[in-house]
């Protein structure tokens, strides 16, 4: 059964990716999970701050190289600067090399918890996936054009399975800079720069660091696991060993995972290790992600994996739509690039948007908490469907 309490409790901190409210959060968690019957523990680990301030500098940089090219000063270094600065915001934002990160931004500290139940002996592993950060606020994430776009045309909105490539503009902006400074071309120069700096704008916005509540991104995936962790603990089970696992900063497109795969996972056989992940399953309709891609679509790893969680959802009365495919980044990409069988539970709204998506507004008493029990439903049936299999 979730616990409201829990989300009420974890919405009153601040927790930014690696500030004390997010250190607070996860140890609070643990004693939760030690309550319920779990070990558990928290890791500290390092991440590559970002990313909003990263990838402010990056669109600046794109929306300069615009500006040499458009008076024609300095072209080849232009090029240079375009093109660089491109390649460093699409290999960011879809956790590929992370080179400009690398370089450029420094690590801190974040804060993972993890839970272990189920089956210790067992040979199969399953992982059930949160986070406990919350996110920064910012205009760009006012969906007022989803909200019109979908009375308009609802028809249109639900026949969409994948939605818009929001970060291509992002890219194309210090793209079509250095596109200018190689060919010279005026328009494309003004539109590199116009696109960089709006993108700069917004990034700047986004980097003043006004974190929301989180209720709902991702504090109804914690709440998930708990109910899980309870209803082992209650009725427990063999053949299947279950790690539950809250990461920190997650909100700066991906942090304590990273230590997480390379501490926890990794060491598992991918054969016998799969990954649920559970993000933001507080609006009104759950759904199963078959993958992501802020820049090329991706499907995770594993669709075997993922039929199963859709015939456990029939099984048990759950509704789940799938197809789903986003454009935006969640922490399950990082296992799939690992190698190991992945899918998301998640939700949405009747436009096709996330309740109250890094606003102000994600309060507990803005979730939708049935959503948030089929969930927990869906996770505790697919881990007892694994262990009689």
């Amino acid at each position: 059964m979730i616990q409201t309490e829990l989300i009420e409790d974890l919405a009153a901190l601040e927790r930014g990716a690696g500030s004390p409210g997010e250190e607070v959060a996860a140890h609070r968690l643990r004693e939760r999970f030690e309550s319920a019957g779990c070990t558990a523990w928290v890791d500290e680990e390092e991440y590559y701050d970002g990313y909003a301030r990263l990838h402010a500098a990056l669109s600046a940089v794109g929306a300069l190289a615009g500006l040499a090219a458009l008076t024609g000063r300095v072209r080849p270094l232009a090029f240079i600067a375009g093109t660089g600065a491109a390649a460093g915001i699409a290999d960011d934002c879809a956790n590929w090399s992370r080179f400009a990160r690398r370089a450029l931004s420094e690590t801190r500290r974040t804060w993972n918890v993890v839970a272990e139940t189920g089956d210790p002996d067992a040979d199969h592993t399953l992982v059930l996936m949160a986070h406990h950060d919350a996110a920064p606020t910012g205009f760009v994430f006012d969906d007022s054009g989803q909200r019109i776009a979908n009375d308009l045309m609802p028809d249109v909105i639900e026949a969409i399975d994948t939605a818009l490539p929001m970060w291509w503009p992002v890219i194309a902006g210090p793209a079509l800079s250095a596109l200018a400074a190689l060919t010279g071309r005026r328009g494309l120069a003004g539109a590199g720069l116009i696109l960089s700096a709006a993108s700069a704008a917004s990034f700047a916005d986004i980097a003043r660091h006004r974190i929301v509540p989180g209720a709902n991104d991702n504090l109804t995936g914690v709440a998930v696991l708990l109910a899980v962790a309870e209803a082992l603990q209650a009725e427990p089970v063999e053949g299947v060993r279950v790690l539950l696992t809250s990461c920190g900063a997650e909100e700066v497109l991906q942090g304590g995972v990273y230590g997480f795969v390379d501490r926890h996972l990794k060491p598992l056989d991918r054969d016998r290790t799969l990954v649920l992940n559970i993000d933001t399953v507080g609006s009104p309709r759950l759904i199963m992600l078959e993958g992501e891609g802020p820049v090329v679509m991706e499907d995770y790893c594993g669709p075997d994996f993922r039929d199963l969680v859709a015939r456990v959802a029939e099984d048990a009365g759950v509704e789940l739509r799938r197809g789903m495919r986003a454009r935006t980044s969640t922490d399950a990409v990082v296992p799939s690039h690992a190698g190991y069988p992945t899918a998301t539970l998640a939700s949405m709204t009747a436009w096709k948007g996330l309740s109250n998506y890094h606003k102000p507004t994600d309060t507990p008493e803005n979730v939708d908490y049935s959503t948030v029990e089929q969930a927990a439903t869906l996770a505790e049936a697919v881990t007892r469907e694994l262990a009689r299999s």
